[in-house]
């Protein structure tokens, strides 16, 4: 696996490693890797609360609220939370995608296209 380059841009430290075997600062790692968590903690959220929310504790208030003759409630409990759960992975990836083009470890080519 290549090793991947500091971004570059405001706030992030370009100064390369000292040769004198210390190794190297990884803050940049630290940073993308918070920012990866916290992606993932806020889409785990809105998930759990559209899938364990709408399906199970607010079903009865749902309910009340009718689609086509069919209960809110059990459309989010039967296929709401699918469907939410499919457009939090393109909305994930779609953040990741912007999230690895800031730290520059995007893999694309020299043209700028996707590998």
């Amino acid at each position: 696996m290549a090793e991947a380059t500091p971004p570059s841009g405001k706030g992030v430290d370009e100064t390369p490693p000292p040769d004198d075997g210390t190794p190297p600062d990884n803050g940049w790692r630290k940073e993308y890797w918070k920012r990866n968590l916290r992606i993932m903690v806020v889409l785990l959220i809105i998930w759990f609360v559209v899938s364990f929310g709408c399906g199970i504790l607010f079903i009865e208030q749902l309910n009340k609220v009718e689609i086509n003759g069919f209960p809110l409630g059990m459309w989010f409990a039967q296929q709401g939370s699918i469907y939410t759960f499919v457009l939090l992975i393109l909305v994930y990836a779609v953040l990741m995608d912007r999230l690895d083009d800031r730290y520059g470890v995007s893999e694309r080519d020299g043209d700028g296209r996707r590998m």
